[in-house]
């Protein structure tokens, strides 16, 4: 095993000791195997020389109960080793694939903004899956056959030591050949694996775009892009097939000349009476049966290839590391304000904010409006820490919030935004989505959104399970979910991210009133396009290009803010 191979081994070295037992039971299991194999080569001298030669009439009676001895040996300990093997191999990828999915949910949003979710998913699956044949096949049955190996060895060289010189000169011929393949092989591996991750992201893409794609009648479009990658993906793997199954003529062809030797050299020895038959054929047994795990142990260093890809894949997502840090400081039980202090956020070259500045009290309701692209979301995203600040500060309570607890700060702040999250389950689970479920609460929270009257027409009522991404919902009834779920986590901050735009005007005016009675004790940040639901906010920020151009009131704004009044103007017309 070369270097890589050590290393994927090692990363599951803290693993181990928790599977002591299961790895002594494998062990017997394997030794159990490997003996029975080279017993079974063995057996075949006495079969010869003492029954069909001697015709040795008790032999002949106690041979063929050693035979089932030895055979039903050998197949429990393949039997044991194969069981605990897997249960260890299965058990210990559970965990490290829970492992890998709590570290790659804690990283950045950039982070998820750089990889498609179906990458991320095909990681987690099927590169796993390959590392798993490592831990739980792979490497239990090199060690098998490395003790067959031995076994038959001892066989071959007790039976005729001059012989076996002959027929094993020729296994190191095998080694270099064989170490090409395997380069070629890894190469082949990682490429399949970036395929399939392609296939995985595309069929992700595609199902979860589905209404646009029939909408444009796309469907042989996004068919015709899939196949090109699926015809990839089948080259890809028919080149790993053709390379993998070189292994077997190659050993076979080596093999057969060295055995081709053997009978030339042991027949001369039976003819001239310097070797028995049984004694011959029990070499000539072993022999042909050691070929065969040489030749198993060849195909399993190629597939270790295919592991090694994929762990170098699965040990980058593993070994990341958030780069936004969480502070010490506990997060004020009472948030008194929140202020921007020349706060400039950038996006690689572009700068999404620049030299922000604005104060919100406890109690006041400020409204974002400004074109697309103003940076009105990323004010709001930085509240959050989903991003830093390039330079500034964000303080609460003239606390930095980067001191503060991050997952505190984050159960302090509740987000509605434009894109409505629904999970596949119950109206209650998704309302209080992350918490115990208090179905009094739940009710509460539903009513003040003003959601209870649909809720109370469906079938099962707040028990009733939603479709995934709420398709049996209309989408005004999604972004009331939304807001009731805002209205259960009970926070000291609420950010409305375009959260009625989804809705008709009489909903809109539901949802405005039901944000009207809940911001009385909080701070609420409104960003918004329809400016007919931000009138009453004590402060409207007006956004361009990422800076502020003005704060006030909405008569105030329609008096002195020219962008403010163009901004009024586009929606009148």
């Amino acid at each position: 095993m070369n270097n890589n191979i050590g290393k994927i081994i090692g990363r599951f070295t803290s693993y181990y000791k928790d599977y002591i037992p299961h790895f002594i039971f494998a062990i017997i299991g394997m030794i159990l195997a490997s003996a029975g194999t080279a017993a079974s080569a063995y057996l075949v001298k006495p079969l010869l020389d003492k029954i069909f030669i001697a015709k040795d009439i008790n032999m002949l009676y106690l041979l063929p109960y050693a035979i089932v001895a030895v055979y039903v040996a050998k197949e429990s300990g393949r039997y044991i080793q194969t069981y605990f093997t897997e249960y260890i191999g299965q058990d210990i990828i559970k965990r490290f694939r829970n492992k890998l999915l709590d570290n790659i949910i804690h990283l950045d949003i950039s982070f998820f903004h750089k990889y498609r979710s179906g990458e991320l998913i095909s990681r987690n699956t099927n590169d796993v899956e390959r590392i798993r044949l490592v831990v739980s096949s792979i490497v239990p049955e090199f060690f098998r056959e490395i003790f067959t190996i031995m076994g038959l060895v001892a066989v071959v060289i007790y039976q005729s030591s001059e012989l076996a010189i002959y027929a094993l000169v020729i296994m190191p011929l095998a080694v270099y050949p064989l170490s090409l393949l395997a380069k070629k092989m890894k190469k082949i591996s990682r490429l399949s694996q970036e395929k399939i991750s392609d296939l995985t992201a595309k069929l992700s893409e595609i199902f979860n775009n589905i209404e646009i794609i029939q909408a444009n009648n796309a469907q042989k479009f996004e068919y015709d892009l899939f196949k090109i990658d699926n015809e990839k993906y089948f080259k890809l793997n028919m080149k790993s097939i053709k390379i993998s199954q070189l292994v077997s003529p190659l050993m076979e062809t080596l093999g057969s000349i060295g055995v081709a030797t053997v009978i030339i050299v042991g027949g001369k020895e039976v003819i001239e009476g310097g070797m028995s038959v049984g004694s011959f054929f029990s070499f000539l047994t072993a022999l042909f049966m050691l070929y065969t795990p040489i030749k198993r142990i060849s195909g399993l260093y190629n597939r270790m290839q295919d592991a090694v890809a994929a762990s170098e894949r699965i040990f980058f997502l593993l070994d990341l590391k958030p780069e936004i840090k969480s502070g010490d400081k506990k997060f004020p039980k009472d948030v008194q304000s929140v202020n921007y202090e020349n706060v400039v956020l950038k996006y690689s070259d572009k700068t999404a904010l620049n030299g922000i500045t604005f104060e919100a009290k406890k109690g006041e309701f400020l409204a974002f409006v400004g074109d697309s692209g103003g940076g009105k979301t990323s004010l709001a995203n930085l509240l959050v820490r989903f991003f830093d600040p390039s330079s500034g500060v964000i303080k609460i309570n003239n606390t930095d919030i980067k001191s503060l607890n991050i997952k505190e700060l984050r159960d302090s702040i509740a987000i509605v935004t434009q894109r409505v999250y629904i999970l596949n389950d119950t109206l209650a689970a998704n309302v209080a989505y992350g918490q115990k479920i208090d179905k009094q609460r739940v009710i509460d929270a539903l009513k003040k959104a003003n959601a209870y009257d649909f809720v109370e027409e469906l079938p099962q009522n707040i028990e009733t399970k939603l479709d995934e991404f709420g398709t049996n919902l209309s989408g005004g009834q999604r972004q009331r979910v939304a807001i009731a779920r805002a209205i259960y986590k009970n926070p000291s901050i609420l950010i409305f991210d375009e959260a009625t735009s989804a809705l008709d005007s009489k909903s809109e005016q539901k949802i405005s009133s039901a944000i009207e009675n809940m911001i009385k004790d909080k701070i609420t940040f409104v960003i918004a396009h329809r400016l007919s639901t931000i009138q009453k906010a004590d402060k409207i920020v007006v956004l361009k290009h990422g800076k502020i151009v003005a704060i006030g009131k909405d008569k105030d704004l329609e008096s002195s803010c020219q962008e403010y009044k163009k901004l009024k103007g586009i929606q009148i017309k």
